[in-house]
């Protein structure tokens, strides 16, 4: 099985690189399964029901997030929907959503705590789902959203051999220490961002000083002019759930 992870859809200018994109990649690369970070498409905060099946429309079969899963309210009903989009596994109980689905392979989404909030134990959030779901299928993917480097490579390390892959999202670059881990499960620390090139993770660069420099918050708007999609592709093992091969995939649009 080929499973294509694709990094945080920034805003417009990242739903227009994935629906010029994603055709190419899957004629090249023919995935099975199509996982998209929709953390961020909604005008580069949060996810709407009309831009999350923007990105479903242009191929993707799941949909992940983050801490931005919650920024637009009129999200929440598609969350217990039968919309296949996840929010993170440890939130504490009784948040609207789920954060793993069955589809080809299992996609489970979580969210780290190191520099990002009091969330509930990621680790252990996993362990509780792994040990309960006895019929489980035998290829996992996790999407891993978080912020620290170390916290992502303890995951990736804790969950070797029992998830065929661990990958990050959240910070919007590109890692390269793609690999597969000693007991099977591919990992990378950040697959990266699908949106515009000539900004700040995805945001106006001009916009982005000034909040450095003055130090006022405010609303950023997202950035313009060339894009890029930034993306994963693993292939697995069916029967034993090993990852056999990762690749990253990076590909721009004027």
């Amino acid at each position: 099985m080929k499973i294509l992870a694709i990094g945080d859809v920034i805003g417009k200018p990242g739903r227009q690189a994935l629906g010029t994109l994603l055709p190419e990649i899957k004629a090249s690369h023919h995935p099975d399964l199509i996982i998209v970070n929709a953390e961020n498409v909604a005008g580069g905060l949060g996810t709407t029901p009309g831009t999350a099946q923007e990105l479903l429309d242009s191929g993707a079969d799941v949909l992940t997030s983050g801490n931005h899963i919650w920024a637009h309210k009129e999200m929440l009903p598609y969350l217990e929907s039968d919309m296949p989009i996840l929010r993170p596994l440890n939130y504490p109980p009784g948040v609207p959503g789920r954060g793993y689905i069955v589809n080809r392979a299992m996609v489970v989404n979580l969210i780290g705590r190191t520099f990002m909030s009091n969330y509930d134990c990621p680790f252990r959030a996993m362990d509780d789902l792994l040990d309960s779901l006895k019929n489980r299928p035998p290829v996992i993917i996790v999407d891993f959203h978080a912020e620290a480097t170390s916290e992502k490579m303890a995951m990736g390390r804790y969950l070797d051999g029992r998830v065929s892959a661990v990958l990050g999202t959240h910070t919007h670059v590109g890692t390269i220490d793609a690999q597969i881990l000693p007991a099977g499960t591919a990992y990378v620390t950040d697959i990266g961002m699908t949106g515009p090139v000539d900004s700040i993770i995805g945001d106006d660069s001009a916009a982005v000083l000034d909040r450095f420099l003055t130090m006022i918050p405010y609303r950023l708007s997202v950035g313009k002019g060339k894009t890029v999609l930034n993306a994963i592709i693993v292939t697995v093992d069916d029967d034993s759930g090993k990852a056999t091969g990762i690749e990253r995939i990076s590909r721009e649009v004027d």
